[in-house]
């Protein structure tokens, strides 16, 4: 039996007029797991998470969320009612005090978390008298996640929830994320511009790109695969294809000649040693080297 997918897209299109936000989006997400989405600007992030949500309707292809279409109006309003967003952009209601604002919130929520209510103020450092237009930026995401945190949601979906908050905050902020989701049973999806961050506390990437997705799997695995096979010739590097389903990109300049793999190297070493170079050197890539050279092989 295959994994449980909590978040599931085949062929999703979305357009705006005559541009193409999404074009034939394939995504999944098992039950679970802590899943990075990543992409630059304007990649289709942003539209991808309105339509898993029900917050705009695709104009092809399938989104499904819990099992349910995304697309259906019944359906949506149970995703919503499962699932947690917490945004740069979050609205919340600027005159209600911070505690004004957990009772409002938690009186739509029969299993509303209050043991998780008081360690969360406590480790946020939220006063529950101050006002929330009183707050600062940083203050505004820990009291979201908070509110997204107690209500007990089954998914959490994350778009660029550090954004403007200082290192000392966006680490708080994900260390909460990381004891919470040890603790419980729950899915993260966290779209961010900080990859430093996904690395550090998601176990799945999802990269996409132009509204496609270009590449998608466990970090460690992604992380065993890819190498960097680097060459050094005593002339100019040779201008020699490398040929395989193992080679993602090539890079010649001077007398250097660098191969970035996705499949182990092992193939690519192998032809890099035939050419007789100086010196060759394999070497393990992160995630930020992944994706830049996976979205450079895409233009």
């Amino acid at each position: 039996m295959g994994e449980s997918l909590i978040i599931e897209t085949s062929g999703l299109r979305k357009t705006f007029g005559e541009i193409e936000a999404l074009r034939g989006l394939d995504l999944q997400v098992p039950a679970g797991s802590i899943c990075g989405f990543l992409g630059r600007n304007g990649a289709g992030k942003t539209t991808t998470i309105k339509v898993l949500l029900g917050l705009i309707r695709a104009t092809g292809g399938e989104a499904r969320v819990f099992g349910l279409p995304a697309g259906e109006e019944r359906a949506s309003v149970e995703i919503r009612r499962r699932a947690a967003l917490v945004s740069e952009a979050e609205d919340l209601y600027g005159a209600m005090t911070v505690e004004q604002m957990i009772r409002f919130t938690a009186s739509f929520f029969p299993g509303w978390r209050s043991d998780l209510q008081a360690r969360l103020l406590r480790r946020f450092d939220l006063r529950s008298g101050t006002t929330i237009k009183r707050l600062s930026q940083g203050m505004r995401t820990r009291l979201a996640l908070l509110l997204a945190l107690c209500r007990g949601a089954e998914l959490l979906v994350l778009d660029e929830p550090t954004s403007g908050l200082d290192p000392a905050a966006a680490e708080e902020v994900l260390q909460a994320l990381v004891t919470y989701i040890a603790e419980e049973p729950k899915t993260i999806f966290l779209c961010s511009h900080q990859i430093a961050e996904i690395e550090q506390i998601a176990d799945r990437v999802a990269i996409i790109d132009h509204g496609r997705l270009v590449l998608s799997g466990s970090l460690d695995a992604l992380q065993r695969s890819f190498r960097r096979i680097s060459m050094v010739f005593d002339r100019d590097a040779p201008a020699v294809e490398f040929r395989g389903a193992g080679v993602a990109r090539v890079r010649r300049e001077g007398r250097a000649l660098t191969v970035f793999s996705n499949d182990g190297g092992d193939a690519v070493l192998d032809q890099a040693r035939a050419l007789h170079p100086v010196s060759v050197e394999v070497a393990p890539v992160g995630l930020k080297e992944i994706f830049f050279e996976t979205i450079a092989a895409e233009d």
